[in-house]
């Protein structure tokens, strides 16, 4: 890890913290990391997932019962690191690595002890901001949230620092070679479960590592936009699989998703089409563009796909369009924000207020409509599936006899097709940095 890089992280996140309590009337910043959650009536502990503040200054994922505070014009934050004496489970190990010299690192074993490390008279007072949820207070240290300052670093936690990048792309290569060993493992006719475990065991990861649940869908599972399940068994035939597959590095995600084909004519065209439109839509990341439109771009060239390769014949381009046709094939968003989470925080906002920045009419699934900034890391995602439900409700509508629907039937046994990649947005003028596509380049 370049100490440089992180340190330079570290002082932008300080000033951003210390810009914030100023605008905000507060006097420091005390961030949770959360506690481990239990299933009702049970005493088996769901995964933790660790506040998004916290790791956006440390590295660390599996800490739960400590805190992070952040005093202004003090030369280092100070970190209540919990390491129980617990022989259940594996303790955090002591602290080491290369961000332990960025700050004062206090030890407890019981996650009351905080309370004689942290400044109770300024919570008291009303003058300590502290974010977490609300299961993680302590008493005199109640998690209070305070939405001015939230959107203030929500909407800079829009933009990435290169130590954040340095993450994302170490995070793009785990998932990448996965994805590499998933296809294999699809083309030698392996079950959708037998996919995930090659997944897994090629990125190095277990269920409890991944950024969010993998999608592994093959043939006509794969116009479940979230499908959630692995079946055991292999399908008499593999035609397609759809595998949206993400890996993380030092809390950071990739998000990656792939199609690929056993081998159709049409499908083949398909997947060509939209390879070649997924890559057209990276293009029109830059600084200064509505991501807005990013996404009404993707309607236009969904409608151009559908038109050359006759699966809407009888109906324009132009046409498709405003009787919304394309949503049928394509019902969600094209991307969304990247980083601490698969779906990080921010993306509606127009401004540091927390303003919203509206959906565009008629397209409720967007998660981004922001415009791009230079270190904004997004997904680039288009999809056009066949999915039973909305080709019902299309068939029955007045613009049935536009469709091929023998075409449809076809391809519908191919489920669909999504390609998606992580593209960072450059200075103006400068062309994306495409994570996705260089760690598979690399790879030769």
């Amino acid at each position: 890890m370049n100490s440089a890089a992180y340190a330079h992280h570290l002082a932008s996140l300080q000033q951003r913290a210390e810009d914030a309590l100023a605008r905000c009337g507060f006097d420091a910043l005390l961030i949770a990391s959360g506690i481990e959650k239990y299933a009702f009536l049970d005493d088996r502990p769901y995964l933790f997932a660790p506040n998004p503040h916290f790791k956006h200054w440390l590295p660390l994922t599996k800490h739960p019962n400590s805190w992070l505070l952040i005093r202004p014009g003090q030369q280092k934050p100070l970190l209540v690191y919990y390491q129980p004496d617990d022989y259940w489970h594996v303790p955090p190990s002591a602290p080491s690595g290369f961000w332990v010299e960025h700050f004062e690192i206090r030890i407890i074993s019981t996650p009351d002890e905080a309370r004689q490390h942290l400044p109770l008279q300024l919570a008291a007072a009303g003058r300590l901001a502290i974010i977490g949820e609300a299961d993680a207070a302590l008493e005199g240290l109640v998690p209070n949230n305070p939405a001015a300052l939230l959107n203030l670093l929500h909407y800079a936690r829009g933009c990435k620092t290169e130590y954040e990048l340095t993450q994302m792309r170490a995070a793009s290569a785990r998932a990448v070679r996965a994805h590499v060993a998933a296809r294999q493992a699809f083309l030698a006719g392996a079950s959708e479960a037998q996919i995930h475990a090659v997944y897994l065991a090629a990125c190095g990861h277990t269920d409890r590592d991944l950024p969010y649940g993998n999608i592994v869908a093959l043939n006509e599972h794969g116009a479940v936009l979230h499908y959630q399940y692995q079946d055991l068994t292999p399908p008499t035939q593999s035609r397609s699989l759809l595998i949206d597959a993400g890996a993380q590095v030092a809390g950071y995600a990739a998000d990656i998703t792939r199609s690929w084909s056993a081998g159709d004519a049409d499908f083949d065209a398909l997947l060509a089409a939209m390879e070649s439109a997924q890559l057209a839509l990276v293009g029109e990341v830059r600084a200064g563009v509505d991501y807005r439109d990013i996404h009404l771009s993707t309607h236009a060239r969904i409608a151009s796909i559908l038109k050359t390769l006759g699966i809407v014949k009888a109906m324009s381009e132009e046409a498709m369009l405003a009787e919304r046709i394309t949503s049928t094939f394509m019902p969600h968003g094209i991307g969304h924000l990247l980083g601490l989470q698969v779906h990080d925080v921010g993306g509606f906002m127009a401004d540091e207020t927390g303003a919203l920045a509206p959906k565009p009419e008629g397209h409720p699934y967007l998660r981004l409509t922001r415009t791009l900034q230079p270190g904004m890391a997004v997904t680039i995602e288009p999809g056009l599936y066949f999915i039973p439900t909305l080709l019902k409700a299309l068939r029955a509508g007045p613009h049935a006899s536009a469709v091929n629907w023998g075409l449809v039937e076809h391809l519908s046994r191919y489920g669909g097709v999504r390609i998606e990649d992580d593209v960072v947005c450059r200075a103006a003028g400068a062309p994306p940095e495409n994570l996705t596509r260089d760690a598979f380049a690399a790879l030769g």
